[in-house]
């Protein structure tokens, strides 16, 4: 299995945090903006994009003969949905949703007096089913809201993504597969730790599996300490080298 994970486009809240630095006047299931449709574009050529004279590099470890995605799920977030259709459009596949990779908290709105974070229903089965004719619904999913419940709490997040890294491996986890979720970026980080401590942890062969950080020659990983987080900005980048520069 190879996983791809891809954080939605700006959406109105992104663009709201950015221009006030506040969450006044958000919404709870925002869309996306002009800026986040061009994203959605540009995401959806370059993971469409090929080129066949990479085939003599057994590793491609950059993606250049194309990332050949094979399953594409969304969560059930508007914003989710309609940066992930871009790419299902572009690479011809089936949008499935996948409701539990949603962004930490769920959909919830403010609490007028206490700030409190309160839980809303969310869109139903036939709000998708009018909006987003082509996404692929659980069987599961009804007439009541897809959310429905309180606002999660931190602990309830650490327990949700430890779950779907269980159900990941269950689906695709000894196969050939190339996943991609279209997710959302605090989720994320919870999720990428369940997966590390899956890697950690798992023993399935004869030996425990090894977490191996890839890296090309001249390839840049950013890590930073402060007191409070380790952030990974990112890892193996290669935007400064030219393609045919690019090399294991």
């Amino acid at each position: 299995m190879r996983l791809y994970i891809i954080r939605h486009a700006q959406s109105e809240n992104n663009a709201l945090w950015a221009s006030t630095g506040a969450s006044h006047g958000r919404s709870s299931d925002p869309l996306l903006t002009d800026t986040g449709r061009q994203q959605t574009r540009h995401l959806a050529r370059f993971l469409a994009q090929a080129e066949p004279a990479a085939d003599t590099d057994p590793w491609d470890v950059s993606d250049q003969r194309g990332f050949g995605i094979t399953h594409l799920y969304t969560s059930l977030m508007q914003r989710a949905i309609l940066t992930a259709t871009a790419i299902a459009q572009a690479l011809d596949l089936p949008l499935v949703a996948w409701p539990d990779i949603h962004e930490t908290a769920g959909l919830f709105e403010y609490d007028a007096g206490s700030e409190r974070r309160i839980g809303l229903p969310g869109p139903n089965r036939s709000f998708f089913a009018a909006h987003y004719p082509h996404l692929v619904l659980p069987d599961s999913l009804g007439e009541e809201g897809w959310w429905n419940q309180p606002s999660e709490t931190r602990d309830e997040t650490r327990v949700r993504a430890r779950r779907i890294a269980a159900e990941l491996f269950e689906r695709h986890g000894h196969s050939e597969d190339r996943v991609a979720f279209v997710t959302h970026g605090a989720f994320s980080n919870y999720f990428l730790s369940a997966l590390l401590d899956r890697i950690h942890h798992q023993d399935d062969g004869p030996e425990p599996r090894r977490l191996w950080l890839m890296t090309n020659n001249t390839g840049i990983t950013r890590l930073d300490y402060t007191p409070r987080y380790a952030t990974l900005f990112y890892t193996n980048r290669l935007e400064h080298l030219p393609k045919h520069l690019i090399t294991d």
